[in-house]
């Protein structure tokens, strides 16, 4: 999971494993899987890798058949285009950089996904307005699921999770999954109860529901 998105500066370790990288994004479930996506030349971009993607969509189920989805934070895309794949009715994918925003709606017009909208906007920014719902340019909120995996070391999470409350971009049940340094515990709001957790390496990945939702997953304490 120590990846990093397009506006997260690069550690050492990152920079090695990018440079590893193909270049290529692989969809590993759901109705576009095997499909090879271009990642845009971006410093340290690279796609989400597919044992974090599995283990996340193991936690979701295998289908999302129905769901809006806000993928903030949005990078490749690997995420949002993961929950796409497996039948969400919509995602909205928000990235600052406009080369790797632009390389995300190529890619998803190759895969020819007319259920999703790419912002190119600083996600805390986006996030500080309330949700519009009544304009489909910014998708349909609220959102069933939410994908939070901003750059590290920069106290983004917590402002984030203030500002999905506060603006009513989450519907009464959503999930919501983020990703943060090992270092950091977030301070998020009472609601969100945590489900499931992981960690590897110096990332550690938690999915929470809102109270609403709590009751309708099956009885499971938080763990890997």
């Amino acid at each position: 999971m120590t990846r990093k998105r397009s506006s997260r500066s690069a550690r050492p370790g990152a920079r090695r494993a990018a440079s590893r990288q193909s270049g290529k994004l692989r969809v590993i479930g759901g109705e576009f899987r095997r499909r090879q996506l271009p990642v845009a030349d971006r410093p340290g971009l690279r796609p989400t890798p597919d044992r974090v993607r599995e283990t996340l969509f193991n936690w979701l189920g295998q289908t999302l058949d129905g769901k809006r989805v806000l993928d903030s934070f949005a990078g490749t895309g690997a995420l949002g285009i993961e929950a796409l794949s497996r039948g969400a009715a919509q995602v909205t994918f928000i990235e600052q950089d406009s080369l790797a925003a632009d390389q995300l709606r190529r890619n998803l017009a190759a895969l020819g996904a007319s259920r999703a909208h790419v912002i190119c906007q600083d996600a805390r920014a986006f996030l500080s307005a309330p949700a519009c719902v009544d304009q489909p340019s910014f998708g349909q909120p609220p959102f069933d699921l939410v994908l939070l995996d901003p750059p590290f070391y920069q106290g983004l999470v917590d402002a984030c999770a203030e500002a999905l409350e506060a603006g009513g971009w989450l519907a009464p049940d959503a999930l919501i999954y983020v990703e943060a340094e090992s270092t950091h515990t977030p301070t998020l709001p009472a609601c969100w109860q945590p489900y499931r957790q992981t960690q590897a390496g110096d990332t550690t990945a938690r999915l929470y529901c809102r109270i609403a939702r709590q009751a309708t997953l099956a009885a499971a304490p938080p763990g890997r």
